[in-house]
């Protein structure tokens, strides 16, 4: 069976500085590499090279690359911690794959090889909304080729 989407995995790496407050003391600023890991899914309809999906994500990360988060909006009112980071930049991705015709199914952000934070947009509702307009486009366009081959 043709199925009507598909998935792109995309692996992005943020190399910045930040600090963070805890216990009500400000931290040391210390660098990280993070790694962000975003899945996507997009039409079946015709080819969609993966760059473009994955040349938003990168011109995004950039205004955050070799930075102190703390110094940058959001993260200047908001404490960079990895939870905050991984919603902030999610939301912002989701916005960004919509506008290139895809639906950003999970983020997941790491500090390290043995700890990360996922956040899963499969059951919300815009998210559902989203895959319900996809799908109506996907099914019109099927049913647009079949009806053209039957005039044949």
């Amino acid at each position: 069976m043709d199925k009507l989407f598909r998935e792109y995995h995309f692996k992005f790496y943020l190399n910045a500085n930040h600090s963070i407050i805890i216990n009500g003391m400000q931290g040391q600023t210390h660098p990280h590499t993070w790694e962000f890991i975003i899945r996507v899914l997009i039409q079946r309809e015709g080819f969609v090279e993966f760059n473009v999906y994955e040349k938003e994500v990168s011109k995004f990360f950039e205004q955050y690359q070799n930075t102190n988060l703390n110094d940058i909006p959001p993260f200047d009112k908001l404490i960079p911690t990895l939870e905050t980071m991984v919603e902030y930049f999610g939301e912002r991705i989701r916005i960004l794959m919509r506008e290139v015709g895809g639906e950003l199914l999970q983020i997941e952000g790491s500090e390290t090889p043995t700890r990360s934070y996922c956040i899963s947009y499969d059951r919300d509702t815009d998210y559902i909304r989203g895959i319900e307009k996809l799908s109506k486009s996907s099914l019109d366009t099927i049913f647009d080729r079949l009806l053209d081959q039957l005039e044949l």
